[in-house]
């Protein structure tokens, strides 16, 4: 015995084809309710039709339609007008769907990570192009701590010597040419209009991160919450990752090279980049980098499944617990 159904009917069938039940749905002029029905159909669902026989027949074995063999039958399929329902309900689908993805918190998030990411490598490519440039010309002059407001000065400087006494450094015996001075300054305010456009990116990233996942960007900091989100491919997935997926996310990498050639593992991915882990000393970066993946697994649990939203209370006891670490291991262990 068979159930066979569909969007709009269902019938059960015996193993010679022969009808023994069925009933139809006549609300298809209805283009919101046919779109609940193609809903339904698309999770495998039953539909009331469905259910109805089903609760009569429960020995009969459900089929929608097109999946799996089926006795051959009268089955009671859509008419012509029906079938034109489908059409446009389906049409109505897929522009909900567009509209839905184009509110996706994590579909923003990660355009706005990898171009705020490939914005960076440009940007520091430039200004490393800036600091050989100038440096060339002005070899006393030294931007290690000071390398961001470069750009700004030589694009500010009238000519080398004005940028020589902004950096009060001397003037070399040969300087450029006009020409060359006005390629060279407007590299510099290319650097700068690219660091701006990289600020408010960043920006922008901070806000959206600030509001769809909040407990982890109090825990993190947004961008860095930002960019777990996006690697783990959305808020979801990282709410059911177990702390140490979240240590090493980013990692995969050296995490397969491990498993492959017995490499030491890595001990922490992305994570790294908190101030926690990377200002630590090397050896309870490993430590510290599991006592947080293991509360930033709550914070995105709590985001993602509608928890408490955390604030400085809830991180304040895990910042003591990265000092109790760091004060309990002053030296490195022995080898």
């Amino acid at each position: 015995m068979w159930l066979w159904y569909d969007w709009r009917a269902a019938a059960v069938a015996d193993d010679a084809g022969n009808i023994l039940d069925q009933e139809e749905w006549d609300g298809w002029g209805n283009t919101d309710e046919v779109c609940n029905r193609m809903d339904i159909i698309a999770h495998s669902a039953f539909t009331p039709e469905a259910e109805r026989l089903l609760e009569r027949f429960p020995d009969a074995q459900p089929r929608i339609h097109g999946d799996g063999e089926l006795p051959n039958a009268n089955w009671p399929l859509p008419s012509s007008e029906a079938l034109s329902a489908l059409d446009k309900a389906a049409k109505l689908l897929s522009k909900r769907g567009v509209d839905a993805a184009a509110g996706d918190p994590d579909r923003r998030l990660e355009h706005l990570s990898r171009a705020s990411e490939e914005l960076r490598a440009s940007y520091v490519t430039l200004e490393g192009r800036l600091v050989e440039w100038v440096g060339l010309f002005l070899p006393e002059a030294r931007f290690e701590r000071d390398r961001a407001g470069l750009a700004r000065k030589a694009a500010e400087a009238n000519s080398l010597s004005d940028l020589a006494e902004t950096l009060d450094v001397s003037m070399p015996e040969q300087g450029p040419s006009e020409k060359e001075w006005k390629a060279l300054n407007d590299w510099a305010h290319s650097v700068g209009e690219i660091k701006t456009r990289l600020e408010r990116m960043e920006d922008s990233i901070r806000e959206l991160a600030s509001s769809h996942l909040p407990s982890l960007s109090i825990l993190l900091g947004p961008l860095l919450a930002s960019r777990l989100c996006v690697e783990a491919h959305g808020r979801a997935r990282l709410a059911r990752l177990p702390a140490g997926t979240m240590q090493i996310l980013g990692a995969e990498k050296a995490f397969f090279n491990h498993l492959k050639t017995g490499a030491p593992s890595p001990k922490h991915g992305h994570i790294f980049m908190h101030p926690w882990i990377s200002r630590s000393p090397r050896w309870v970066r490993g430590k510290i980098a599991r006592t947080i993946a293991a509360k930033a697994t709550i914070a995105a649990r709590c985001d993602e499944f509608g928890g408490e939203i955390w604030n400085e209370d809830n991180v304040r006891p895990i910042e003591e617990r990265v000092e109790t670490i760091r004060a309990e291991n002053p030296q490195p262990p022995r080898r």
